[in-house]
C-alpha cells in the first residue's frame, strides 16, 4: 500500500446494533476496493475482519479489526467493531482513533438499542457520522421507517442523501437527493434513471431541508435563499462538508452489502463529506519542558504516536496499534515509550488488513498502522522521542463489574493460566483478574456473562488449557454482638515432657469493624509469665483468620486475658497458643456470634420509562433504594444492595431494559446479615466439614 499524507487520510469507526450488518459493509468496501477478488461470508467465516477463531466460531465481531482501504487516491481506515454490549471495550478503543463514524441500521430491524449507544458514543467523542441503512434488498426493510424514527431521537439534523427506488417490492436504485437524479443498477453497472413520481414529494422535503442547511452556514447564502435563487452543485457540496464536520448535519444513505449497492456511493461520500486528520485538534504534555504540545496531526513536528489497542494473538504475534499524532514515523526509528521508560527500535512497520500485516515505509501523522513486538507497551501508552517526549492522556475504558471464580481443571495448568490471562489482558482492557487471598479464590471480571464465557473458550482453544467458571464466594465477615467469660485449659502427658497451656479470657465487642481484633492483657502475680504473652496474641492471630461460625474472617473482637496458669517444665508457647485459639472458639461462639454481610452503593442509569421495573428488582434483591437523580435525560437510581444481591444483576438489567440500563458499584460497609442468610451459610459451612473439604 503506499504512504499517504494526512489530508488523503480518513479514519472511520463502524458502529451499531450486534448483527445489524457491519462486518459485511466492511467486506463489501473491502470487495470494491480491490483488497479481495471475492467477497467472504460471515456464516462461512471468511470474512477480512472477523479473523479470530471464536468470531468465526460464533459469528459475531469480539474485537475491534483495521482494515485500510484505497478510494481514489484517498486511504480509507476503517474500523470495524463489535455490536454486543459485552466487547465495549473494544468500541471504546476503536471510537478513541477515529475521526467519522458511520452508524450502521438494519433497514429490516430498524432504530434498535446498539443504534442508540453509538449515537451516544458519538455525541461523547464529538464525531461527525453517517448513518448507513443497510438489508435494503431485504423484502421489509424501510429506509422511510428508519429516517422518520432517528429524525423523532435525534431531531431534523438527519438528512437523507438518497432515497430508495423500488420496483415490485425489490431495491432496484436510488435517487441522489444533491442532484435530484435517478440511478438504477444494472449488473455491477449503475445508470441514470427517471426520478419516480411517487419520489418527488419526498425528495422535495428532503432537499428543502438540505438547502436549509447550506443556507445557514453564511449570511450570504442565507440571503440568497430567501431571495428565491438556487445553489450549485459544488456549493451545495461544500456547504454540506462544514455541515457534516461540525455535526450540524447527519446525512442518511443505504444500500445492500450483499448485493454491493449503495456501496460505492458511500465511499464516494466517505472520501467528499468525511473529515481528515489534519481537521482535528489533539494535545499532549511535552515532559521535558512541562508545556502543553499541540500535536493537531502535524507532520513538521516532533514524531509521536499513541497506542490505541494491542492485538496478542498466539497465531499471528504481538501488534502495537497505534495513530500517529505528529511528525513522521519510520521503520528503524528509535521511539521512546515515557510510560515504561524504555526506549526500543521500530525495526518494521506494518498495515494491518484484518489479520494481514503489510509493511510500509512510514506513517504520517494521522494514520493508523502497527508495530510488532514492542515488548515493554501497553494499550493506552504514549510513542514519541527522547528529545521531545511527549505524554497523552488515557482513552477511558468501561469498568468491568460482572465477575465469577475460576478454577483450573488440570492443577498442572494454574500457572499457564496465568500467563495466558496475562497476554489477554494486555489486549482486553475490560478482563481483569484479581487474587482474592482472604476467600481463597481467583477472580475473573468482566463486561458480562458472553464475555466471559468467551474468555474460557479462548483459553481452550487457543492457549489449550481449560478452567471452570463458577459461582464466586462472597467476603461474609464474623464478629460478635455480647460479652463472654471463658477459660480454657490445654493438657497434653506423652512420657518425657508434657503440654501445659491454661488461659481464662473475656471477649466482648470492639465497636469498629475495620480492625479483626485487639488483644489487651490484665494478669495479676505472674499468673501467666510475660513470656507466654506474644503466644496468646499469636493464638488470636490464627483464630481470626476464619472464624468458628462460618469459617470467615473475624472482625471488631477486643480480647483481654486476665488469668490462667502455667507449669514450670510443661508450659510452652505452643501450649498458650493451643489453648487460646480453643478458648477463642468457645468464648466466640457464647457471645452471640453474627455473620456481616458486605454491602455495595450501587447506581444504576435507566431511562425514565424503566425506572419502575428496576426499583421493584432492587426490592427482590433486598437493595435499599436511597434516591433518584435525573442526568442527561435518564435516571440514576442510587441504591445500597447486598454484594449477593448483584449475581447475575448485568443479565437481567439488560432484559429488563432492553440493553439500556448500565450500572456500576462500590464496596460501602459491612453490615448485620439477615437471620435466613446466616443461617444458610452456617449449614453450607457444615456440609463442607462434614464432606471433608475446607475452602
Amino acid at each position: 500500500m503506499n504512504v499517504y499524507t494526512t489530508d488523503k487520510i480518513r479514519n472511520v469507526v463502524l458502529l451499531g446494533h450486534g448483527g445489524c450488518g457491519k462486518t459485511s459493509l466492511v467486506e463489501a468496501m473491502a470487495y470494491l476496493s480491490g483488497i479481495t477478488s471475492r467477497m467472504g461470508k460471515i456464516s462461512d467465516g471468511n470474512t477480512v475482519s472477523d479473523f479470530g477463531k471464536e468470531e468465526q466460531k460464533r459469528q459475531i465481531s469480539i474485537s475491534t479489526s483495521v482494515v485500510p482501504i484505497e478510494w481514489e487516491g484517498v486511504k480509507i481506515n476503517i474500523l470495524d467493531t463489535p455490536g454486543f454490549f459485552d466487547f465495549v471495550g473494544e468500541v471504546e478503543e476503536a471510537v478513541s482513533a477515529a475521526d467519522a463514524a458511520i452508524i450502521v441500521v438494519s433497514g429490516k430491524a430498524g432504530m434498535e438499542v446498539g443504534t442508540e449507544k453509538a449515537w451516544e458514543l458519538c455525541e461523547k467523542y464529538k464525531l461527525p457520522r453517517f448513518v448507513f441503512v443497510t438489508d435494503m434488498d431485504v423484502d421489509n426493510a424501510s429506509f422511510r421507517q428508519v429516517v422518520e424514527d432517528m429524525t423523532a431521537a435525534y431531531g431534523k439534523k438527519m438528512a437523507p442523501f438518497h432515497l430508495p427506488i423500488r420496483e415490485n417490492e425489490k431495491f432496484v436504485g436510488y435517487v441522489n437527493v444533491v442532484t435530484e437524479t435517478g440511478h438504477r443498477w444494472q449488473g455491477k453497472e449503475v445508470v441514470d434513471c427517471e426520478v419516480p413520481e411517487y419520489s418527488k414529494a419526498n425528495l422535495q422535503l428532503c432537499r428543502d431541508t438540505l438547502l436549509e442547511a447550506v443556507a445557514e452556514t453564511s449570511e450570504e447564502f442565507m440571503e440568497r435563499y430567501f431571495g428565491g435563487e438556487t445553489f450549485s452543485e459544488a456549493e451545495i457540496r461544500a456547504a454540506m462538508r462544514t455541515n457534516v464536520i461540525d455535526g450540524t448535519i447527519v446525512p442518511m444513505t443505504m444500500g445492500s452489502s450483499l448485493l454491493c449497492q449503495g456501496i460505492y456511493t458511500l465511499l464516494d461520500d466517505i472520501v467528499k463529506y468525511m473529515p481528515s486528520p489534519e481537521n482535528k485538534e489533539i494535545a499532549g504534555i511535552n515532559l521535558k519542558t512541562n508545556e502543553i504540545f499541540q500535536a493537531n496531526f502535524d507532520f513538521a513536528k516532533a514524531k509521536s504516536a499513541y497506542i490505541f489497542k494491542t492485538i496478542v494473538d498466539p497465531f499471528i504475534g504481538k501488534y502495537s496499534l497505534i495513530k500517529v499524532c505528529s511528525g513522521v514515523l519510520k521503520a528503524d526509528d528509535m521511539i521512546f515509550n515515557s510510560d515504561k521508560d524504555v526506549e526500543e527500535k521500530v525495526s518494521k512497520l506494518y498495515i494491518l488488513q484484518g489479520s494481514k500485516p503489510s509493511e510500509i515505509k512510514e506513517l504520517h501523522a494521522g494514520d493508523i498502522g502497527a508495530i510488532a513486538k514492542l515488548t515493554a507497551a501497553r494499550t493506552g501508552d504514549t510513542l514519541s522521542t527522547k528529545a521531545t517526549t511527549i505524554k497523552y492522556g488515557k482513552t477511558e475504558i468501561s469498568t468491568p463489574y460482572t465477575y465469577m471464580r475460576y478454577r483450573a481443571k488440570n492443577k498442572g495448568d494454574i500457572d499457564k493460566i496465568s500467563q495466558s490471562l496475562q497476554k489477554m489482558a494486555h489486549e482486553d482492557q475490560t478482563l481483569k483478574v484479581v487474587n482474592d487471598a482472604e476467600n481463597r479464590q481467583t477472580l475473573l471480571y468482566g463486561m458480562g456473562d458472553l464475555h466471559l464465557d468467551v474468555i474460557a473458550s479462548r483459553l481452550k482453544n487457543e492457549y489449550k488449557v481449560e478452567v471452570e467458571l463458577t459461582q464466586p464466594k462472597v467476603a461474609f465477615r464474623e464478629t460478635i454482638k455480647k460479652n463472654s467469660d471463658v477459660e480454657y485449659k490445654y493438657k497434653k502427658q506423652s512420657g518425657g515432657h508434657g503440654q501445659y497451656g491454661h488461659v481464662k479470657m473475656r471477649f466482648s465487642p470492639l465497636g469498629e469493624l475495620d480492625k479483626a481484633f485487639e488483644f489487651a492483657q490484665e494478669v495479676v502475680g505472674g499468673a501467666v509469665p510475660k513470656n507466654f504473652f506474644p503466644a496468646v496474641e499469636k493464638g488470636l492471630q490464627e483464630s481470626v483468620l476464619k472464624g468458628p461460625l462460618a469459617a470467615y474472617p473475624v472482625v471488631g473482637v477486643k480480647a483481654v486475658l486476665y488469668d490462667g496458669s502455667y507449669h514450670p517444665v510443661d508450659s510452652s508457647e505452643m501450649a498458650f497458643k493451643m489453648a487460646t485459639i480453643q478458648a477463642f472458639k468457645k468464648g466466640f461462639m457464647d457471645a452471640h456470634p453474627v455473620l456481616l454481610e458486605p454491602i455495595a452503593s450501587l447506581k444504576v442509569t435507566v431511562p425514565d420509562a424503566y425506572t419502575g421495573d428496576v426499583m421493584g428488582d432492587l426490592n427482590k434483591r433486598r437493595g435499599r433504594v436511597l434516591g433518584m437523580n435525573p442526568v442527561g435525560g435518564k435516571q440514576v437510581i442510587e441504591a445500597d444492595i447486598p454484594m449477593t444481591g448483584l449475581f447475575g444483576y448485568c443479565t437481567d438489567l439488560r432484559s429488563m431494559t432492553g440493553g439500556r440500563g448500565t450500572y456500576s458499584y462500590e464496596f460501602a460497609r459491612y453490615e448485620q446479615a439477615p437471620g435466613d442468610v446466616q443461617e444458610k451459610e452456617v449449614a453450607a459451612r457444615a456440609a463442607k466439614v462434614a464432606e471433608g473439604s475446607d475452602e
